[in-house]
Order: structure tokens, then C-alpha cells, then sequence
């Protein structure tokens, strides 16, 4: 008889209600909701961080070529930046899913160097103006500068990695 009890316990079929399935469901819906925004934002954060790097290394090279040439950073140009450092992409054709250089230039004293962010098209520039350094930035709606405009550059609509058109 010891069995009979076990074998009605076996038999038994309990199981959740419709009810408590569909709280489970809904607290998982919730769960959702919440972390995949922040795994698409990470996303963005990345393809911004590359381009930082990159405009980093630029002027890491622009200085290598300053150094080259007698402290004169006139020969800095995308082309050129990338004839030191030939991990410098020139085009978004080159460097595939990773940042480019979208633009540089430089004079006697001063040079600016602007890496573009693949799929975001966020920018990013670091200007050395005669020793002094300025980093701008901006979303991919506004247009980098095509000089050395320190004093006069604003960014209006800056959005994301660069809210505030500094970094």
C-alpha cells in the first residue's frame, strides 16, 4: 500500500495557470523593454569610440610628421597620414566596418585631423593650434570644418557621443 500513495502522487497534474503564465510572460516583456535599448546604445558607443581612436592616432602622426619635416605640419594630409600610418583608412571603402579619416590639413604651426565614425557618421576632430589642443565633434547632420577655425566652430545640433560638440 506503501506504493498506491506515490503512484496517486504521480499522477497528479498540477501545473501553473494561464494567469501566473501570463505574469511571467509580461515581467519578461518588461525585462526586454528595458535592456535592449541599452545593448543597441552600446552599439553606437563603439562605432563613436573608434573614430576617437582614430583621430588620436592621427595626431599622434601629424606630430611624427611635424617632426620629420623641422616642426612644420604643412605636408599633413589624409594621404599623407596614412603613407606613416597605414592603419589610417582614408575612405569608408577602405576601412570597411571601422572609422575613417574623413579630413586633414595643416600650416607652419597648426593642423586639424577629422575621423569619421562607420554607420553612426559621427565625426570627430582634434585641432593643435600652435601647441594648444581643441577636440570637436559633431553628428553626422553637421558638416566639420575646412579649416582651422578654433574661435568660430559651434555645433548646434549635436546629439549622442558628442553632446555638447566637445569630447
Amino acid at each position: 500500500m506503501a506504493f498506491a500513495g506515490t503512484r496517486k502522487a504521480l499522477s497528479r497534474e498540477d501545473g501553473f495557470t494561464l494567469i501566473e503564465l501570463l505574469v511571467v510572460i509580461l515581467i519578461i516583456g518588461i525585462l526586454a523593454a528595458i535592456a535592449i535599448p541599452s545593448f543597441l546604445n552600446q552599439t553606437t558607443k563603439a562605432y563613436d569610440a573608434s573614430a576617437k581612436e582614430l583621430a588620436r592616432t592621427a595626431e599622434t602622426t601629424a606630430d611624427t610628421i611635424s617632426t620629420d619635416n623641422g616642426g612644420s605640419f604643412t605636408n599633413v594630409t589624409v594621404p599623407q597620414l596614412n603613407t606613416y600610418e597605414s592603419t589610417l583608412f582614408t575612405s569608408s571603402t577602405t576601412a570597411g566596418s571601422n572609422a575613417f579619416m574623413a579630413q586633414a590639413a595643416g600650416s607652419a604651426n597648426s593642423y586639424y585631423v577629422v575621423a569619421r565614425a562607420y554607420h553612426t557618421d559621427d565625426w570627430y576632430e582634434i585641432e593643435d593650434d600652435a601647441g594648444k589642443i581643441y577636440r570637436f565633434c559633431g553628428p553626422s547632420t553637421s558638416t566639420y570644418p575646412t579649416n582651422m577655425t578654433t574661435t568660430t566652430f559651434t555645433i548646434s545640433t549635436a546629439t549622442g557621443g558628442c553632446a555638447d560638440g566637445t569630447w
